[in-house]
């Protein structure tokens, strides 16, 4: 099994979706992961998400969906003996993640100068909304407000229309991903120099890469986006979004070949051979009318139809789907994207996301379920020596 950070501990201070997904990405990949929760509470997440039952057992599927194969240890971080404990465990980890607002970790006494004093070659990650420095560092924000900041939301949507976000919330997990990245490649330059490295990942900072080519053009060539609709970012007339009989086909024949190959598929080869549109710069000149004679024929047939058609024809195409559509897909399954596990307390398999890549041929899922609040604190602790005796008087004290 493809486990490449087996024997890495990570200390994970992180909540709600960005720097779980990290750890849990890591977590798949063979960490041993110890997500800190505050006793009692614990990560707000675990009373969210759609399935009631689920949230009155303090694991909504929020939490479910980002939290498996970590162990669960509650400490009071603002307690004296909280922050001895955790420093005891920073000692003997690998990694230490955190998303606090900019400057409260360093109060908390757990800054980066602090933990690399414990172990001098952890990899400390910060995950924040717009990094460790800067005017704005200070500043919270959720994945909307970051979409908000971005840019994104002025070229999403019809032209004209109002500012849309993106449905999911990508700049999360995006940030997550990129966490995770920077992290192992942290693992990596402390094994070449044996010293701490400072990782600071940011979502405003992940979010304009997610729009690289978008940034080039506009500083170097003074282009600015704007709302596109559903049409392609090559401004290809033969792509982008075309109605059929019966749901919209997102096309994608960008060059001469497989222009050529869309309007064979298509029973029309007039086309290709019409001076108007048989070059790209052609075609652009007459955009108007080749959409009008694409848009025609794409009307006389279903969206599958021209799918399964296109697809034999190796041009890009897919019919637009909702998430119980592509969830059902033979393709999904056979990429082993999702695992089940099962809740004590609640009826029925819970779906989760199993690592996002295969290595060796194949997809890892989580070793064990999200444990419950605080369940290894016990295990934990007592692997540091600390006797049961001074583990009930924590509890009694509030501080696991």
């Amino acid at each position: 099994m493809f486990q490449p950070l087996k024997g890495t501990r990570i200390i994970d201070l992180s909540q709600v979706l960005a720097g779980p997904f990290a750890t849990y990405q890591m977590a798949l990949m063979g960490a041993e992961v110890l997500k800190i929760e505050k006793p009692g509470e614990g990560d707000w997440t675990r009373t969210g998400g759609a399935l009631q039952d689920l949230s009155d057992l303090q694991m909504g599927l929020g939490y479910l969906a980002h939290n498996a194969a970590k162990k669960s240890v509650t400490l009071d971080l603002k307690s004296a003996e909280g922050l001895e404990i955790i420093k005891t465990l920073i000692a003997t980890a690998d990694v230490f993640v955190e998303n606090f607002k900019p400057g409260v970790a360093g109060r908390l006494g757990l800054g980066f100068e602090t933990v690399r004093a414990i172990r001098p070659d952890i990899v400390y990650c910060s995950i924040s909304a717009y990094g460790q420095d800067g005017p704005l560092s200070r500043r919270p924000a959720y994945d909307h407000v970051i979409q908000g900041m971005c840019g994104i939301m002025l070229t999403t949507g019809q032209p004209g229309g109002p500012p849309t976000k993106v449905g999911a919330p990508y700049v999360d997990y995006a940030t997550g991903m990129n966490a995770a990245m920077a992290v192992m490649a942290g693992l990596m330059e402390v094994q070449r120099t044996q010293k701490a490295v400072q990782i600071d990942v940011a979502m405003l900072d992940t979010a304009l890469m997610l729009m690289a080519s978008l940034m080039s053009q506009h500083l170097s060539a003074g282009w600015k986006p704007v709302q596109n609709g559903n049409e392609a970012w090559s401004a290809s007339p033969s792509s982008g979004a075309f109605d059929t009989a019966d749901g919209t086909l997102m096309l994608a024949a960008n060059n001469d070949v497989q222009f050529r190959k869309l309007c064979l598929a298509l029973g029309r080869s007039d086309i290709f051979t019409d001076p108007r549109w048989q070059s790209p710069q052609a075609r652009q000149r007459n955009d108007k009318s080749l959409r009008l004679v694409l848009n025609e024929a794409f009307l006389t047939q279903s969206a599958a139809h021209w799918e399964v058609l296109l697809a034999q024809a190796d041009v890009p195409a897919a019919r637009v789907r909702g998430l119980d559509e592509v969830l059902a897909e033979q393709q999904v399954a056979v990429r082993s994207l999702l695992s089940e596990i099962h809740v004590d307390g609640h009826d029925g398999p819970i779906h989760i996301p199993a690592m996002s890549f295969k290595a060796n041929r194949q997809n890892n899922a989580p070793a064990f379920p999200p444990s419950k609040l605080g369940a290894d604190t016990d295990e934990v602790l007592r692997a540091l020596g600390i006797a049961d005796e001074r583990l009930a008087a924590l509890r009694n004290a509030g501080i696991i």
